[in-house]
């Protein structure tokens, strides 16, 4: 089982007890009734099928998290991904579709055309097993119907904090070439209150993350992040982060711009109130035009909103500051590093971004994990208890000064 297939199970699992984590399962009157409920409903497995899992399992899933973190989710061995033995993607399909076609149809009648029309020869099947897997799929069918309302005015802050991106003016650089400019930012759903915003020549998920780690570091982890479906939200690198540092993920349905109103509002504001204001023959540099952005923000932040009553964003937000947890710094610096995969060369050598870097030789020949930051000044390997081991740029000059050990390949006296 490959790293990615690995972190698809343990995002899964994560998905199952992210209520209780974020602290969203307060109508749950025990552990127990939240364990049954989200064994009842079933969970969506990586590769598209439904699966029950137990109670228990689940509960094991909450207590490992507790006491070790996310790393703790990753499956160290086989896992069963949910796939019945007997009935395959194909045979499931036809099921599936025959049930949503003729709703009245009984599993014995399914059972019978099925048999009578090829797709179950004799002995392959039985018709017990047709009607369990009927049975099940209509309890998933029936939870699916009730769908998710979200509120989207949330009564604490942390609660939701709403990200997007939008497209910002042309910067003169000093080389004299013109780059547009995007900003990225967060807003807190309760408080209207904006943690973290910043300027840049690309939009993606790098320095989304950077605007992220920013507020983070101040003001503490969201519950929630909402987001869109672009590219620079819905990856994998997102759902590791937020499932690190103990947040989840609602992404927005596509066309319903509502779902995230507070963000699009603020950036009208902002069009409206600074960047209708800019002459950009004043900025010569991306840092100026940052300069003038963070001033913006903490002008707004302090400014009296009228749909909290009189109240400024920073007034309202620090209102509650018993909902300020803010995270230790080691787990935010190890929580905000990407991680990619790389097969090491016989001679221990890895390559990221065209740099040749150097590994422990135990490693050679093997694919590991890496973990780094955004600039590339620190990378690490993922050891195989979870801890994080440095490598360094390969210096072939300082290699050939190593003394190595020779290999004796008798065991006879000198």
């Amino acid at each position: 089982m490959n790293q990615n297939r690995k972190q698809e199970i343990a995002l899964m699992r994560y998905s199952v007890i992210a209520p209780l984590i974020t602290g969203a399962a307060d109508d749950y009157p025990s552990l127990s009734a939240f364990f049954r409920d989200a064994s009842a409903r079933g969970i969506s497995l990586p590769d598209g099928t439904e699966k029950h899992y137990s109670p228990g399992t689940i509960e094991k899933w909450y207590l490992a998290y507790k006491q070790s973190g996310f790393e703790a989710l990753v499956p160290t061995g086989r896992s069963d991904c949910g796939k019945s033995r007997k009935i395959d993607s194909e045979l499931r399909d036809v099921i599936i579709f025959m049930k949503q076609e003729y709703p009245r149809l009984s599993a014995a009648e399914i059972f019978r055309q099925l048999r009578d029309k090829g797709f179950v020869s004799k002995g392959q099947l039985s018709e017990s097993t047709v009607c369990r897997f009927i049975n099940q799929l209509s309890i998933e069918q029936k939870l699916t119907n009730n769908q998710d309302m979200r509120r989207y005015e949330r009564p604490h802050i942390n609660e939701v904090w709403c990200g997007d991106s939008s497209a910002g003016p042309w910067l003169k650089t000093s080389d004299g070439k013109k780059r547009r400019v995007f900003i990225i930012a967060l807003i807190d759903d309760a408080s209207r209150f904006v943690p973290a915003a910043d300027v840049f020549f690309n939009d993606n998920f790098v320095n989304l993350m950077s605007v992220i780690k920013s507020a983070v570091s101040r003001y503490g982890k969201p519950k929630v992040f909402n987001f869109d479906n672009g590219g620079a939200y819905k990856n994998r690198q997102m759902e590791l982060l937020a499932a690190r540092i103990g947040s989840s993920i609602n992404y927005c349905q596509p066309y319903t711009p509502t779902q995230k109103a507070k963000i699009e509002r603020w950036f009208r504001t902002l069009k409206d109130k600074w960047m209708a204001s800019l002459d950009m023959r004043d900025f010569h540099s991306i840092e100026e035009l940052r300069g003038s952005l963070f001033a913006f923000v903490s002008r707004y932040n302090q400014s009296p909103h009228s749909s909290l009553r009189g109240l400024s964003p920073q007034d309202r937000f620090f209102q509650e500051p018993e909902l300020i947890s803010r995270l230790p710094v080691e787990l935010i610096e190890n929580s905000f590093l990407l991680e990619i995969e790389r097969r090491v060369s016989s001679d221990s050598v890895i390559v990221i971004d065209q740099t040749e870097y150097e590994v422990d030789y135990r490693f050679a020949k093997q694919r590991i994990t890496l973990r780094y930051s955004p600039d590339l000044s620190e990378i690490f390997v993922v050891e195989a208890d979870g801890s994080l081991s440095p490598i360094h740029l390969l210096n072939k000059q300082v290699n050939s000064a190593v003394k190595r050990d020779k290999v004796r390949l008798t065991g006879g006296e000198d």
